[in-house]
């Protein structure tokens, strides 16, 4: 599948599954799987910095994020979760939404201070052109918070397994061990990262095993990098 292809089913798909995916996106963000992103971020990234929430989906981590005192932008492929991210905004102070394309980002070099970035690079068909674009935006010293879908993730199963059968996917199968190598050799400096468990999963009786084998039985893991020189 080649890359203007690949955008466009990953539009549709996403177009198509929106209204379900909002269903269940307030839940996720509250009490779920992405329920660590935004206490993690924060750790890191100072309140009142301008952040672009990359795969914004239907906005509402983004309006958290603004909620937390950051100047969001959220930025999707989806004309359709975009729309759904408007209307739940609802003219939130510090939050809007742009539908825009991963490879061309719409912002000058250096504007934003920070980037978020959770299960969105694996529907990319070219992962290494989006990070550089995502290191071209973020000006020195800034940071970028990625979520990397763990290899048993519910979501791989939907969307990736069937590329062995022939047929053309929209995800990118790339594990977290692989992603980490990615952004270190793309200008970034690796800070700091945890794991989210998948259900039935107590970390706290993993503590002799590896990261390489905690990222195995995680649902994601999340990375925070800071930006260093252009490479």
């Amino acid at each position: 599948m080649n890359l203007k292809t690949w955008h466009k089913e990953a539009e549709k798909k996403w177009d198509v599954f929106a209204p379900t995916w909002a269903k269940n996106s307030q839940e996720m963000w509250e009490t779920g799987s992405r329920k660590k992103i935004i206490p993690f971020f924060s750790e890191y990234v100072e309140a009142a910095s301008k952040v672009v929430d990359i795969g914004c989906g239907d906005g509402v981590g983004s309006s958290k994020l603004a909620q937390a005192g950051y100047i969001v932008t959220g930025v999707d492929l989806s004309t359709v979760m975009v729309e759904l991210a408007k209307e739940n905004a609802d003219q939130q102070p510090g939050l809007s939404f742009t539908q825009g394309d991963f490879y061309s980002l719409p912002f000058k070099d250096d504007e934003m201070d920070a980037a978020l970035v959770i299960n969105s690079l694996e529907y990319t068909g070219e992962p290494l052109t989006v990070m550089k674009e995502i290191h071209r935006i973020i000006k020195p010293g800034g940071y970028v918070c990625f979520g990397i879908l763990g290899p048993t993730a519910e979501p791989r199963k939907k969307f990736s397994y069937q590329r062995l059968f022939g047929e053309d996917v929209i995800m990118n199968t790339m594990q977290a061990w692989e992603f980490e190598k990615l952004a270190l050799s793309t200008g970034w400096k690796l800070v700091a990262e945890t794991g989210v468990e998948k259900r039935g999963v107590d970390y706290s009786k993993l503590g002799h095993f590896s990261k390489e084998l905690k990222q195995s039985v995680s649902f994601m893991w999340l990375f925070l990098f800071q930006k260093e020189g252009i490479q």
